[in-house]
């Protein structure tokens, strides 16, 4: 399937590392003009150079998303580079979720800077470019914990809660401007965040992604790879009449549809 994703320039925030970085390798055998940021220097050099030498025409920034100056920047280098943009993922994002009582305001603050305040301030970014070449696409990696949050999942399932609610809100707003905003809800899936706390744990990614998946239908967590063929069909032409939902990447985990 042909998604006509070549010479599209897309931004992918938190692209240096785990669903990211799978996502921009996608983009990149499509033929997109990708964009990633990260804030590890190393990281973001590590994936661009790998884009790059397979081919792909690639943007590597650091920055941190929770400053307005850092996507600024990366927007416009991007704009400077190739003169457009054609969607916009915002997937920078860590898991942080503990009992209620032991969030302080810090940590509030810190994860809707992170996960909410950073794609509206992406998203308004770019929407000028994405109007400007007659349409685009935005895609916010969410959680299933926005649909059905459990105990001691605050303060990321309210921040992913409320990237739900804009994504629909904007659905209806840039609707009329052929711009799509869509969101993909992540249960357990291969990250870079899993691998860091095998480490800290010292077990083997395997072990730790063996217990994580007992209470997933289909019995295994999931691959990043299927992340970013999701976020890729979503972005392309291929799902043009696809708006304002949030579809599970869960293997059935969710209970909520």
């Amino acid at each position: 399937m042909d998604l006509e994703l070549k010479d599209k320039v897309v931004l992918v925030t938190g692209g240096s590392d785990g669903l990211g970085a799978a996502l921009v390798r996608r983009l990149g055998t499509e033929g997109a003009r990708v964009a990633l940021c990260g804030r590890s220097p190393e990281r973001v050099e590590a994936v661009a150079k790998e884009l790059a030498d397979s081919g792909t025409d690639v943007l590597g920034i650091v920055a941190d998303v929770t400053r307005t100056a850092d996507l600024e920047r990366f927007v416009g280098a991007a704009v400077e580079r190739w003169g457009r943009i054609d969607a916009l993922v915002n997937n920078a994002g860590r898991s942080a979720a503990g009992p209620f009582e032991t969030q302080g305001d810090a940590v509030w603050e810190q994860d809707l800077q992170l996960k909410l305040h950073a794609a509206v301030r992406a998203t308004r970014l770019v929407l000028p470019h994405l109007r400007a070449a007659g349409g685009g696409s935005v895609v916010n990696t969410l959680a299933v914990s926005a649909k059905a949050p459990a105990g001691a999942s605050t303060p990321t399932s309210v921040s992913r809660a409320a990237g739900m609610a804009l994504t629909k809100a904007l659905s209806h707003e840039f609707g009329p401007d052929n711009i799509r905003v869509n969101a993909v809800l992540i249960g357990l899936v291969e990250s870079g965040q899993w691998v860091r706390r095998a480490e800290q744990q010292g077990v083997a990614l395997e072990d730790l992604y063996g217990s994580l998946a007992t209470g997933v239908p289909l019995g295994r967590v999931g691959r990043a790879e299927e992340f970013a063929d999701l976020v890729a069909f979503l972005i392309s032409a291929r799902g043009a009449y696809i708006t304002g939902t949030g579809i599970n990447l869960d293997g059935g985990l969710s209970p909520v549809v």
